[in-house]
């Protein structure tokens, strides 16, 4: 395991370059597990209900009382975790999956796409160094398999399984541990990939773990990427 530099820090990196960055590594010689191979959009991925606009519709809008009342109370929010201290990754814990892996740290490679993780025996997750450390301000991006070379799981194999509230744990190389909540996951074209909604700074530590989806029987590669986003809590 080698650590990086402090200038990822400073922000992901410019759109055009982030544009390569797409998890490619998953060419795979056998189907999934389970032997599914769904392309349909996420369970986990949260809808947004719709909402009607009375003076587009003709419906006259409620009226609103001019009359003094109490003041409402105001709805108390939460306040976001603290920001830790920086510190490297060293491994990842997805407690309802029963997933563990020590963390892996590789960038990219000559042609800018994300070097991905070994698919050898236990199928490791990495950290993507070019991306901030799991704690952090910004997206911590991990990559992971979703199947093993030669048969089995890959670390990431229960990924589309994961919901809403779902925690996710990275140990620190300073002895602490960042954990995080699943906010929703998403399956994705790899020619439709949205690079700034994943990889794009955030206003709080968040966590993306990607991995490939769409198996095609047909020719034995995933032609989609399924990503799943989180937040820190504490």
């Amino acid at each position: 395991m080698t650590g990086s530099g402090t200038g990822r820090r400073a922000g992901l990196m410019a759109c055009a370059a982030a544009a390569a960055l797409l998890f490619t590594g998953c060419a795979g010689t056998s189907a999934p597990e389970d032997g599914t191979t769904s392309s349909a959009p996420s369970a986990v991925a949260s809808s947004t209900a719709a909402r009607t606009d009375p003076a587009s519709t003709g419906t006259p809008a409620p009226s609103v009382s001019t009359a003094p009342g109490p003041a409402a109370a105001a709805t108390p929010t939460a306040a976001p975790p603290p920001v830790p201290a920086a510190s490297d990754p060293v491994s990842l814990t997805i407690p309802v999956a029963g997933a563990k892996s020590e963390l892996l740290h590789l960038g990219l490679r000559e042609d800018g796409s994300l070097e991905v993780p070994p698919e050898g025996p236990g199928s490791p997750a990495s950290w993507y160094t070019g991306s901030p450390a799991p704690g952090e301000r910004g997206p911590a991006v991990l990559l992971g398999h979703v199947n093993a070379t030669g048969g089995g799981p890959g670390i990431f194999a229960d990924l589309r399984a994961l919901e809403p509230g779902d925690r996710v744990e990275v140990a620190r190389q300073d002895g602490t541990t960042a954990v995080f909540a699943v906010d929703r996951g998403e399956q994705y074209g790899k020619d439709d990939f949205p690079t700034l909604e994943v990889y794009g700074n955030t206003e709080g530590p968040e966590l993306r773990l990607i991995t490939c989806d769409g198996y095609d029987p047909a020719t034995g590669e995933f032609d989609d990427n399924y990503v799943v986003y989180a937040s820190l809590v504490r």
